[in-house]
C-alpha cells in the first residue's frame, strides 16, 4: 500500500558513494548507550553498592588518539562483558547503536535505516513497490480500513476495488474490529504486501455488501503526479513528491493539459515531503527562463549552482503549499516566486534547509545524513522559516485532515478556490 506520509528528504548524490566499514565493537557498545537510557539509574546504583566494583579508566588515561565516545564505550563494554548475565543479540544491538548514534547528531533530517527496512526505503524513493495498489486509512471508520485511493491499472483496480470500500479482513484475519488478534494498520500493510506474483484474499465491504476478493500482487508504480482539467480550462496538477520520475511525469501532465487547451496551471504541492534535487531542477528548468534555479553548499564548503536554459513556459501559474510542504516542495514555489512566474497561495511552509544522502553500510543497512545546505535562486535560506505565500489562506484542522486523506471536496477547499479566482480574474 502506498505510504500516506513518508517524510522523504531533499536528496542529492555525493561525489563518491562512500561505503563505511562496520566496526563491530564500537557499534555494539554504542547500542548499549541507546539501550541503557531506560535503566541507567538502577544499573549504576547496583554497581556503586558493590564493594568490588571495578575501577574504570579516567579520561586522562585515555589511549592517545582515542575519542571521548570510544573511551566511554570501552568502559561500558568492560562492565557488560564482566557483569551482564543475559544473552546479547549482536544484530539488534548494532541496529540500536547505529540508530542512537545518528540520533545523537541532533539533526532531525538524519536517520538510520536497518538492513531489514532498506528494501522498503528503496521502494519509497523509486516510487514503486510490490502490492495491490491501494492507499488506506483508519480515520473515520468504526472497523476495518477505508480505501482512499486506488492506483490506475493496478491489481486492486482490476479487481474492482473502489475509493470508499472497507477492508474488513486479510486472509480471514479481521482488521481493526476490536477483537483479539485483529490486525492494525501496519500489520494489514505487511499482510497485503508480499512477493510479486503471489495472491492475497481480502474481505471487502462495498455499499453494505461483503465479498472476498483474491488479488495477485504485482509491482506498482506509485502515482506521484496526477492532473485534471477544471472549469475554465484550468489544469490542476498534484505533485505528491519529487522522487524518481516526478519531473518527467509533471512535464507530461503539463503537455497533456496544454494539448487539451489549458490556459492556466495550478500546482498542488501540499503534503509533498520532497525528494531528489535533480527532479526539482529538471521541472524548474522546463518552467523558468535562463538563470539560477538552485544553490547548494556541500560538506567541503563547495558551492554549486544549477541553471536554467532560455526556454520556458509562458502560462499563468499558481502553486498551492502548506506547512507540510518540505524541502523540494518549498524550493519549487520559492523559485517560481522569485522569478515572478507564479502566485503562491496557502500557508507558510516548514523551512527545511539541508540536503541529505544515503550511504549504505556493508551489512546492508544505511545511514541518511545531512551533507550540505541549500538556498533559493537568489541565495535566500529557508531554514526555520520556509516561504511566505503571496496570498495566505488557512484551512480548518478538519479540512486539513480531509485534504490529507483526499476527502476534501473541491468546493470546500478555500486554497484551491482562491487559486481558481486568481487565474480566472488576473
Amino acid at each position: 500500500m502506498d505510504p500516506i506520509n513518508n517524510n522523504s528528504e531533499f536528496r542529492t548524490q555525493p561525489p563518491v558513494q562512500v561505503v563505511t566499514k562496520t566496526r563491530v565493537w564500537p557499534i555494539i557498545l554504542a547500542a548499549l548507550l541507546a539501550a541503557i537510557a531506560t535503566f541507567t539509574g538502577c544499573f549504576f546504583v547496583f554497581f556503586a553498592e558493590r564493594m568490588n566494583a571495578p575501577k574504570t579508566q579516567k579520561p586522562s588515561e585515555e589511549a592517545e588518539g582515542t575519542s571521548a565516545w570510544e573511551h566511554k564505550l570501552s568502559q561500558i563494554q568492560e562492565l557488560v562483558d564482566t557483569y551482564f548475565i543475559g544473552e546479547l543479540d549482536e544484530e539488534k544491538l548494532a541496529d540500536a547503536a547505529a540508530a542512537g548514534m545518528i540520533e545523537g547528531l541532533d539533526d532531525e533530517w538524519s536517520y538510520y535505516i536497518s538492513a531489514a527496512d532498506y528494501a522498503s526505503y528503496q521502494e519509497t524513493v523509486t516510487n514503486s513497490y510490490v502490492g495491490i495498489g491501494v492507499t488506506i486509512t483508519a480515520e473515520n471508520v468504526k472497523k476495518g480500513l477505508r480505501i482512499i485511493d486506488v492506483t490506475p491499472d493496478s491489481p486492486a483496480y482490476a479487481a474492482g476495488l473502489e475509493i470508499g470500500d472497507l477492508i474488513l479482513a486479510v486472509e480471514g484475519t479481521p482488521v481493526l474490529d476490536g477483537s483479539e488478534g485483529a490486525l492494525d494498520l501496519a500489520e494489514t500493510k505487511d499482510r497485503v504486501r508480499g512477493k510479486e506474483g503471489t495472491s492475497v484474499t481480502l474481505t471487502i465491504s462495498h455499499e453494505e455488501t461483503t465479498r472476498d476478493v483474491i488479488i495477485t500482487r504485482a509491482r506498482i508504480k506509485t502515482v506521484n503526479v496526477s492532473w485534471e482539467m477544471l472549469d475554465g480550462k484550468l489544469a490542476l496538477i498534484r505533485i505528491r513528491n519529487f522522487e524518481q520520475d516526478a519531473a518527467t511525469d509533471a512535464i507530461s501532465a503539463i503537455e497533456a493539459a496544454k494539448a487539451q487547451g489549458a490556459v492556466g496551471l495550478i500546482f498542488d504541492v501540499r503534503y509533498n515531503p520532497g525528494g531528489y534535487k535533480h527532479e526539482l531542477v529538471k521541472l524548474l528548468d522546463y518552467l523558468l527562463p535562463k538563470g539560477p534555479l538552485f544553490r547548494s553548499v556541500d560538506y567541503n564548503g563547495k558551492e554549486n549552482v544549477d541553471y536554467s536554459d532560455a526556454s520556458f513556459l509562458d502560462m499563468p501559474m499558481v502553486v498551492l503549499c502548506n506547512y507540510e510542504s518540505y524541502s523540494a516542495a518549498e524550493f519549487f514555489p520559492a523559485a517560481l516566486q522569485e522569478y515572478h512566474a507564479a502566485t503562491i497561495i496557502g500557508e507558510q511552509t516548514y523551512g527545511k534547509g539541508r540536503f541529505q544522502t544515503s550511504m549504505k553500510l556493508d551489512d546492508g543497512s544505511a545511514i541518511n545524513i545531512s551533507i550540505g545546505q541549500y538556498t533559493t535562486p537568489n541565495g535566500v535560506s529557508l531554514v526555520g522559516k520556509g516561504i511566505t505565500p503571496d496570498i495566505i489562506v488557512e484551512l480548518s484542522d478538519e479540512q486539513k485532515k480531509e485534504l490529507y486523506y483526499n476527502l476534501l471536496d473541491k468546493a470546500d477547499d478555500a486554497q484551491l478556490q482562491k487559486a481558481i479566482e486568481v487565474l480566472t480574474n488576473p
